[in-house]
């Protein structure tokens, strides 16, 4: 194989409610992974500290191996081309381009990378991490591979609504759309539901989810596979509804799967959570839940995000 020794590094500097969607589209065009910066801010020498809101997303594009210099022009055109549709949904600063050479990549997510509890039984861990809350469930997640790492507050609210439900209702399944990591699906098969169903249209978010299902020690319970709504409905996999439906992503994808018929994968008596809602796409959210005969039954908010429980109307 060859060494690479120099990168073109992409960065961008957002705030934390868009640091998921920006490293998601970095994820595309970079095939040696995606780092997360954010700081943190202590009062004290015994504070534990606070994550702050500024977050630094980089990717890096190799510049000196063959077979992938002669595109890194076109991988930085289609880039700069994704992230502007991205801002056309909320607004983004340019990207900056900067040549670097080559270092520990690893070694620097580890610096930045902390556990993070979320609702009353999970808590995420880096990969290389063992749990410093033996009371709760570690669920690991390699921050390298940037498809939902659950740094974000849409994240956290699908998954503080999911492990809700679960403790109440105890499915037996459930269908995660746009799996990313595979952080939705894990968190519930850890939580006792014993099969979930991963779908997602990029074949790295497949990839990404089955490596990080089985550092959790997860295996044919959670089926992971490449597609959509359409493809569940038309029964390319084992089961095509479940008495628990999770989708995490923006609000315009959610309106359109909402269309395409998510709600029919909703097993009878079942709950869909849908996460990724900005405050100002919320009436827009929920006039496509109404149209397609389904009832919003908790809304929780975290920040400008917003995430929907849901239940077919009878």
């Amino acid at each position: 194989m060859t060494k690479i020794n120099s990168w073109l590094e992409v960065s961008i500097t957002t705030n934390g409610e868009l640091a998921e969607a920006v490293a998601d589209v970095f994820a595309r065009h970079a095939p040696s992974g995606v780092v997360a910066e954010r700081g943190i801010k202590y009062l004290d020498a015994d504070d534990p500290g606070t994550p702050k809101d500024e977050v630094v997303i980089r990717a890096y594009l190799p510049m000196d191996d063959p077979s992938e210099s002669v595109r890194i022009e076109e991988r930085r055109q289609n880039l700069e081309r994704d992230l502007s549709y991205l801002g056309m949904i909320q607004p983004l600063p340019a990207p900056t381009f900067t040549l670097i050479q080559d270092e520990n990549w690893m070694a620097a997510w580890k610096e930045h990378y902390r556990p993070i509890p979320v609702g009353e039984k999970l808590i995420i861990i880096p990969a290389w991490m063992d749990s410093p809350d033996e009371t709760r469930l570690p669920i690991k997640i390699d921050p390298g591979m940037a498809f939902g790492t659950g740094t974000h507050p849409t994240t956290q609210l699908a998954l503080g609504l999911m492990e809700d439900i679960i403790t109440k209702n105890a499915p037996s399944s459930i269908i995660d759309v746009g799996c990313g990591s595979g952080i939705l699906s894990i968190a519930a098969l850890k939580l006792g539901v014993e099969r979930a169903l991963g779908v997602d249209i990029e074949a790295p978010s497949v990839e990404s989810a089955r490596e990080n299902a089985d550092v959790n020690e997860i295996g044919d319970e959670f089926i992971i596979s490449q597609g959509s709504v359409d493809e569940i409905l038309a029964g390319d996999f084992e089961f095509k509804s479940a008495p628990l439906v999770v989708a995490n992503m923006l609000a315009p994808i959610l309106i359109r799967l909402t269309k395409a018929g998510m709600g029919k994968l909703v097993a009878q008596n079942g709950t869909l959570i849908l996460s990724g809602i900005l405050d100002e796409q919320e009436a827009r959210v929920r006039t496509a839940a109404e149209s397609h005969h389904l009832k919003i039954t908790e809304r929780r908010q975290e920040g400008d995000w917003i995430a929907f429980v849901l239940i077919p109307a009878l």
